[in-house]
């Protein structure tokens, strides 16, 4: 399985890093509503759809609603609409989260109308906080920092968990994460935010609002991490899919990233 991960890992990096620096970002648009089509299409399937047509009807319709958000781009208030319906979506489903935890949400599959609209509110705002980030001056090097903040909110967390873990974080969503883990992933991500804001040729936040946007992404991640882990839960399932050898599916891969895209999009915009 190691072996697996990390011949995917090293065929994917250098895909994901020529189309995050080599496209325009119309092209990076088009990039990222593929890999987004591809969760959704996954998503389906966690949700109970199991007709093809119905799968299939989710998608598209996913895909529409990309075109049209992309529409607010051009407008600042529009942009910070969607942006702020991404962030708040999100606090809600912490929420959400806390209370599943503590045995006091219901539990089965999310499915139905609320899990089409749950699966509209991570695809688009993480498409759309994306395109946004993009496209800003500096935008490849931006959208660069917010995938290895949320890498290294994983990675840290996977090694200080795997060395130092003792208490849990959440064990009836995923009793592998441990709140040592998380102290490990918060410390990498603070670092590496430091880092990138040093040697990055691209507008950036400092000071405080540089420790508030690394601190939020790093929250969102968790969050989106879990998020998903709770899904999966729900339905019984161990991967959302098995498109990615050694890593399972799409969504598995960019479950944190659905967080992480609107909130570091709206910090930027906001700090």
């Amino acid at each position: 399985m190691l072996k697996w991960r990390v011949i995917t890992a090293l065929v994917l990096l250098p895909l994901v890093l020529g189309v995050v620096f080599l496209l325009p970002t119309a092209g990076f648009a088009l990039a990222m509503a593929v890999v987004v089509g591809l969760g959704a299409w996954e998503w389906t399937r966690l949700i109970g759809l199991r007709a093809q047509r119905a799968r299939a009807g989710h998608v598209a319709a996913l895909l529409i609603l990309l075109v049209g958000s992309a529409v607010c781009l051009a407008s600042a208030v529009a942009t910070s609409l969607v942006l702020a319906v991404g962030v708040v979506g999100w606090l809600g489903l912490i929420t959400w989260l806390a209370a599943y935890q503590r045995g006091q949400a219901a539990d089965g599959p999310v499915t139905g109308r609320a899990g089409t609209l749950l699966g509209l509110l991570l695809f688009v705002p993480a498409w759309f906080g994306l395109v946004f980030v993009h496209g800003q001056p500096g935008g490849a090097w931006l959208v660069f920092m917010l995938l290895v903040l949320t890498w290294a909110a994983d990675v840290g967390a996977y090694f200080a968990g795997r060395a130092l873990g003792r208490r849990r974080l959440a064990p009836r969503i995923s009793p592998g994460k441990t709140m040592e883990g998380a102290a490990g992933g918060l410390a990498l991500t603070l670092v590496a935010a430091w880092v990138l804001a040093s040697v990055l040729p691209a507008p950036l936040p400092g000071g405080l609002s540089l420790l508030l946007l690394a601190v939020a992404v790093f929250v969102a991640s968790v969050a989106g991490d879990l998020f998903e882990s709770m899904i999966k839960r729900r339905c019984g399932v161990k991967d959302s899919g098995t498109l990615l050898p050694g890593h399972g599916g799409v969504l598995d891969r960019i479950d944190s990233l659905t967080a992480t895209a609107p909130v570091f999009a709206a910090g930027l915009l906001w700090l």
